[in-house]
């Protein structure tokens, strides 16, 4: 549930930008022995993987904010390091956005209004979760009702819930007819059995084969 693509409605781009440049620039990459933030990727070919990401957003027309390709914690040169990277200026089209990249890259896409961002969102064939954040309690109520996604925060910035409600999305992102943990969870491993019952009037005098009959 690492969502990797920030929406900026309006004129907050520039200084939502700043300061996530800023508080990803202080974190620190490295093995688990030293006091680090983040860790290595966990194979060679995946780390490649995803600075080749990096690589496309960028040729795509995208601005590198902040580059973790060349991040080498502490002068270890070995190991699978790659550093918080920040992609400003993105559109639908790039890989970046389109596909999940599974490593420690945000991409910033930029629209004018909410019904644009709301748009950009429920155009996706995908629908896992998402996130507002904004003091707005009607654009937040506006929000959880208009997106069309199955797990949605608000403020929140990883809308997992708690285990006894459902955990899936929606479109895409479902596979099969119920969700994981909450009340599907519960019906997916319980095994029903209806109980049908009539109890008559012991003055009936016997036992009645028939089907229920209103008077």
């Amino acid at each position: 549930m690492a969502i990797s693509a920030a929406v900026a409605v309006g004129p907050i781009a520039d200084d939502l930008v700043a300061k996530i440049a800023e508080r990803a620039a202080t974190i620190t990459t490295g093995d688990g022995t030293t006091d680090a933030d983040m860790g290595p990727l966990v194979t060679a070919a995946h780390r490649d993987k995803v600075a080749g990401y990096i690589d496309a957003g960028e040729t795509a027309g995208a601005k590198v904010v902040l580059d973790g390709r060349q991040v080498t914690p502490n002068g270890q040169a070995d190991g699978f390091w790659l550093g918080p990277t920040l992609l400003d200026n993105v559109t639908p089209d790039m890989s970046v956005y389109t596909d999940e990249i599974f490593g420690p890259v945000l991409s910033v896409l930029r629209v004018d209004t909410y019904d644009q961002a709301l748009e950009l969102i429920n155009s996706n064939p995908y629908g896992n979760g998402t996130a507002i954040f904004t003091n707005d309690g009607g654009a937040a109520r506006r929000f959880q009702n208009e997106v069309e996604v199955g797990m949605v925060g608000i403020n929140v910035p990883i809308p997992v819930p708690m285990a006894y409600y459902s955990f899936g999305g929606w479109k895409a992102s479902l596979f099969g007819d119920s969700h994981a943990h909450g009340i599907d969870g519960v019906n997916f491993f319980t095994r029903q059995k209806a109980i049908t019952a009539r109890w008559l009037d012991p003055s009936h005098g016997g036992i009645e084969l028939g089907f229920p009959q209103n008077a």
